[in-house]
């Protein structure tokens, strides 16, 4: 599809792969990796312009790449369904799905956590998992090489104090993905998989932005979001087997 490729993104070439949550800074550099190994990418989020933006700047860095950007309601099941119906009809099928809504709220004790912080982020975290994985499901079983790909956080694994809303809903979102992985695995039979669900799991992310506005941090344990992005682009390049229901650990284990 364009020139870039190094030849070794064979995996990801003129595969289809739809990604959620696109307009941030991880959305930004997974569409740019995407487009890059010679992905088809079908972006979403739910802010227009910052979207708009992202996908811009991935076709204008990969000439020739096929990238393009929907606004949808994730928290919207027959929105979703229906961007997946479009997708596959536009495109001819979906090999993968990258889950990259994020969202954050905490507190500074456990005492003081707020029970409108999970209202929020049973939605962002949660609630636009289980939309895209229903929707995308079928589709996702009848490529050759399927992928859900979901990030999330160390957190989910050893929660803090101060972030008991964040972690139990990122520990609700892997349980979810995980679910859809037997689903996958239970579908391929005494053969296994061919389409894999798979986790990656990061402390936090930084970017470029952040390190300018704090030069002094050292971020340690970060994950930078080019790097995430190198990894999601690597689930493709493994077998379905090997991945699906994985945490894959971008930071050291707690």
């Amino acid at each position: 599809m364009n020139g870039t490729s190094t030849g070794d993104e064979g995996a990801l070439e003129g595969a289809v792969v739809a990604v959620a949550g696109a307009a941030g800074p991880a959305g930004r550099a997974t569409l740019l990796r995407l487009a890059e190994a010679g992905a088809v990418v079908v972006a979403s989020d739910s802010h227009p312009t910052r979207l708009a933006e992202a996908v811009d700047a991935a076709r204008y860095a990969h000439g020739g790449a096929t990238v393009t950007g929907d606004t949808v309601d994730l928290l919207d099941l027959a929105a979703t369904r229906e961007w997946a119906a479009k997708t596959e009809k536009e495109f001819g099928r979906i090999d993968g799905v990258v889950h990259l809504v994020g969202g954050w709220r905490g507190s500074a004790t456990f005492a003081e956590t707020d029970p409108a912080d999970w209202t929020l982020l049973e939605k962002l975290l949660i609630r636009t998992v289980q939309n895209t994985s229903l929707a995308f499901h079928d589709c996702l079983l009848r490529s050759d090489r399927g992928r859900f790909v979901l990030t999330s956080a160390a957190g989910a694994t050893k929660p803090t104090a101060g972030n008991a809303a964040y972690a139990a809903a990122k520990a609700a979102a892997e349980a979810w993905t995980l679910a859809l992985a037997d689903s996958f695995r239970k579908a391929g039979g005494e053969d296994g998989p061919r389409s894999a669900a798979a986790i990656l799991v990061v402390k936090a992310l930084v970017h470029d932005a952040m390190r300018a506005e704090r030069p002094n941090a050292k971020f340690a344990g970060f994950t930078d979001v080019k790097d995430l992005a190198d990894a999601i682009a690597g689930v493709w390049d493994r077998p379905a087997p090997e991945v699906n229901g994985k945490r894959l650990w971008l930071t050291p284990q707690p």
